[in-house]
């Protein structure tokens, strides 16, 4: 049976989201857009609000809540203003949700449970100055000491990186497969802040996302506990993969959130602004960008919700979630285009929020994967050169 509505406690996680944007975000988004300062009160009102560990085992302390409600809350969250969005892509998909699937019960407790109930901030750490999508690129390296490894390296262009306490962090720990490019040899760490070695900083200048914190961190002989060595020597390749199934899946439903924005902006100044003698909304071309908004939000929003059933049911969804990843950045983008269109030469003013979302919607199309990346992974799909396989583990599967 095929069911569209969506259940109590999805409307509850969707206006408990929409309730945080409109009194933390949305009222003074402009001033720190402009400033490029990220709002103090964000991550601790998103804390209040549960929305930091939602979609966690209440046993971790989180709310056990399903991953269409990870999407529903992605996407009011971006409704608001990307930066917002991107705390819950990389605190719960890109940190907590890897942390619940693939670490010891040992390190859920001590590295899950803090950052599920909003007490502690967690990061992902696989992007290097001279590595994005060829992971295999990476430079950052762990050698193993007695009971420690020795980290050394740099992570770029780190969402979350000056706000974090714990930094999901892959490195090579077999340096002779490093040489030969065999991912086998890459594993995954969860440094801690304040580590002796460990360092961040802030990334200047950017073109959207600006009330976002965007950072880098350097690990300058960084001893880390071999505790805190994720699953096993050599997994950190299967570890990361995953990590961006669950990333791009908040992506692609925050995208959603942008589609609308766009929308709902064009449809009220399209009642509101005149030309020729008639509300620019009665021109035929500006109908034909309103409805192009319309369908896009209306099929992007079925492509990521097929992917939270299949994550609901702990199915391999990879493809899914990329293929929603891929189309939904695509049309935010366009959507956002046409918004500073419709607007016209007030759309070119950050007086007017369209600007803000045309700056924004670029960067989707680059981070978790750039839109070239997930083309050709469609196309392989769909010519059989890439199959969906099943992984070591997946996640819990959880109540629809």
């Amino acid at each position: 049976m095929i069911d569209f509505s969506l259940t109590d406690n999805h409307l509850a996680v969707r206006d408990m989201a929409r309730n945080v944007a409109a009194k933390v975000i949305t009222p003074n988004i402009r001033e720190y857009d402009r400033a490029h300062k990220a709002n103090p009160e964000l991550l601790e009102a998103m804390a209040s609000a549960n929305l930091l560990g939602f979609c966690v085992p209440e046993q971790y302390g989180g709310l056990g809540m399903d991953y269409i409600s990870l999407g529903l809350a992605s996407e009011e969250m971006e409704y608001a203003d990307t930066s917002a969005r991107v705390v819950l892509s990389v605190h719960i998909g890109l940190y907590c949700l890897p942390v619940l699937t693939w670490a010891s019960e040992e390190q859920k407790q001590k590295f899950l449970t803090p950052a599920a109930k909003g007490d502690k901030i967690g990061c992902f750490g696989l992007t290097e100055p001279g590595a994005g999508s060829d992971v295999v690129g990476i430079q950052t390296t762990a050698v193993k000491d007695g009971d420690h490894y020795i980290l050394n390296g740099e992570k770029m262009w780190i969402s979350l990186a000056n706000n974090a306490d714990f930094f999901l962090t892959f490195a090579w720990t077999d340096l002779e497969k490093k040489k030969k490019r065999d991912h086998s040899g890459i594993s995954a760490f969860i440094l801690e802040k304040g580590m002796d070695g460990l360092t961040t900083a802030k990334i200047e200048g950017k073109l959207g996302v600006r009330a976002g914190d965007t950072g880098s961190y350097a690990m300058q002989d960084v001893e880390v506990p071999a505790a805190n060595l994720i699953d096993k020597e050599g997994s950190g390749f299967k570890i990361a993969m995953f990590c961006l199934d669950q990333g791009r899946y908040t992506v692609a439903a925050g995208s959603c959130g942008l589609i609308r924005a766009c929308r709902d902006a064009s449809v009220t100044y399209s009642h509101q602004r005149k030309t020729f003698g008639e509300e620019i909304g009665q021109h035929q071309l500006v109908k034909q960008m309103i409805a192009d908004m319309e369908a896009a939000y209306e099929y992007c929003t079925y492509l990521w919700m097929k992917a939270g059933w299949l994550k609901n049911q702990a199915k391999r969804s990879t493809k899914a979630t990329s293929l929603a990843k891929w189309i939904a950045c695509r049309e935010a983008e366009a959507a956002a285009a046409n918004a500073v269109q419709v607007y016209g030469a007030y759309g070119f003013s950050d007086e007017y929020p369209v600007e803000r979302f045309y700056r924004n919607a670029k960067g989707a199309s680059i981070y978790e994967g750039t839109r070239e990346i997930h083309t050709l992974m469609q196309a392989d799909y769909a010519l059989g050169i890439r199959k969906e396989k099943d992984l070591d583990r997946d996640l819990p599967v959880v109540e629809q």
